[in-house]
Order: structure tokens, then sequence, then C-alpha cells
């Protein structure tokens, strides 16, 4: 089977044409084997792009690297874009995904620098929604105890759930302890992305994120998007933020018809065959 592999700021994907590769029945098997790190290729996940039934242009399907299905991916959805229009299924540079979590628009600014701006749709604040278990509407700022520690969270769902929380020392903070508890935590019937957020001016923002089903990893596209929500929900910045990763940063822009634009870099890494 003919895959490429991409990453956006290292946020790494196995990439999948479903409209010319035969694609084995067993999607969630296939992501855990092609994902594994010394196994397999080696990735944070797998999409799959195939024909489409709900009206959009491609139908965009995301793998975590231990076979679990996700709504969308923001970092995926740039790479997504470019290698659908490296590989011919779209022709133009505007296009739109369909995915679990609705129809999402990317665009395509400059092919040759692989720099891809996606509008993500509108941020989802009320707790049913998102999902968790949170009485009342928004929750900002509010209260959850874990383990005896109390922790003060927002939460946000962009096609799929995120759980801000702003810290003081981001490379002290351990991520790869407190992700996991609150990722399982039973406030998130859906489990839950968990930012970690460190405030460093009115205009920017750094980030680590442990993603559900996958462990920490180097960016999160919808993270950011999440985070940049929850930074104006809280009162802290504007609107339009750089959101700092690892690996470079991210533009996030919450505009004023509602709609959140995430715009970065995609990298096309490798291309291969993969022996089923």
């Amino acid at each position: 089977m003919r895959f490429s592999k991409m990453h956006g700021l290292g946020n790494d994907f196995i990439m999948i044409n479903g409209f010319k590769e035969q694609v084995p029945a067993d999607l969630p098997s296939l992501a855990q084997r092609i994902c594994h790190r010394h196994l397999g290729v080696g990735a944070d996940g797998m999409i799959i792009l195939s024909r489409p039934e709900q009206g959009a242009d491609v139908k965009f399907r995301y793998y975590n690297d231990d076979g679990s299905p996700a709504e969308m991916c923001g970092n995926g959805a740039r790479c997504a874009a470019l290698f659908a229009k490296k590989e011919g299924i779209v022709k133009e540079n505007s296009f739109a995904f369909e995915t679990l979590g609705g129809i999402v628009k990317p665009m395509i600014l400059d092919e040759e620098k692989g720099i891809v701006k996606v509008d993500m749709g509108e941020p989802v604040l009320t707790p049913e929604d998102i999902p968790a278990r949170f009485s009342g509407g928004r929750v900002v700022s509010a209260p959850l105890l874990v383990y005896a520690r109390m922790f003060y969270v927002t939460l946000v769902s962009m096609g799929n759930p995120h759980c801000v929380i702003f810290v003081e020392d981001l490379q002290d903070t351990p991520v790869e302890k407190i992700g996991p508890q609150i990722e399982h935590n039973d406030h998130f019937p859906a489990k839950i992305n968990v930012e970690f957020v460190k405030l460093i001016s009115d205009d920017k923002i750094a980030m680590r994120v442990w993603e559900r089903g996958c462990g920490e990893t180097l960016a999160c596209g919808t993270g950011a998007c999440a985070a940049t929500v929850a930074s104006v929900l809280n009162g802290y910045t504007k609107k339009q933020l750089e959101v700092e990763l690892t690996h470079g940063s991210l533009m996030v822009d919450w505009a004023e018809n509602n709609h959140v634009f995430l715009t970065g870099p995609a990298v096309l890494v490798a291309e291969g065959d993969f022996l089923l």
C-alpha cells in the first residue's frame, strides 16, 4: 500500500490516498501497525482521504497511533490539504474536508513553502457538547480535582474535546503524569486532549499538549485553536495569537464571524510502500 509521511511542526502523520489504494477493512489495526515507531513507519496518527458522503470535496478520517479514531486534527488537515493537491485529488487551492467533527475548509496559501490556512469552524463551549460532565454554561477556569490536586480548567471543543490549563512554568510541568490523569478523568466521557499553556504576552502563548489516544506530541493544531479561545475567554490575550510549540509557531485567529482560523506549515517527509 502506497503511503506518504508528513508533519506539521513535528506532529507527524501517515497519509493514504483512499481514492487509489486498496485499504484494509480493519483501519484501527492498520493505524497501530503503520504508526508504530519501531515496527512500522512511525507517526502520531494515520489519515485516509476518500470519496465524501456529505457534500464536501474529500472525506477525511483520522486514527491515533493506538488505533482510536479522532473527530479532527488541525495539523493533519494542513498536511492532508497539501497531500490532496499533490495527489490530484483536488485541483483548487481551497476546498472542503468532511470530518467526524464537521466540515473543515483548508486553503493552500503557498504550495511551494507548504503554508496552509484552515477554517476550523466555530468553537463549541457548552459542556454537554464537548462532552464534559460539568453543570451550567461555559466552563472557564473551573476547579477540577485530580488525585488530590486542584486544576483550573477551561473547556473547548474544536470538533474534538480540549481541556486547557494555564501554568507558570511550561518545561517543569509533568505533562506525562498529569496529561493521562485528566484524559481519563470521569468528567470526560469521550476522554479529552489536555493543553498546558504559558502566557508570554497578549498576542503570544507557548503550549505543550497531551493528546488523547497518543500521548504528548510536538504540536497540535486543534489544541492551538482551543488554547487561543481559552486565553481570550479568560481575558488574557487578544483574538489573534502566535502559539509557540517545540519546532515553531502556529498562527490562530478567532475571527469576528466566530470561526477559528489556523495557519501554519506542512512538510512532506517521505513516500514509500507499506507491506500489508
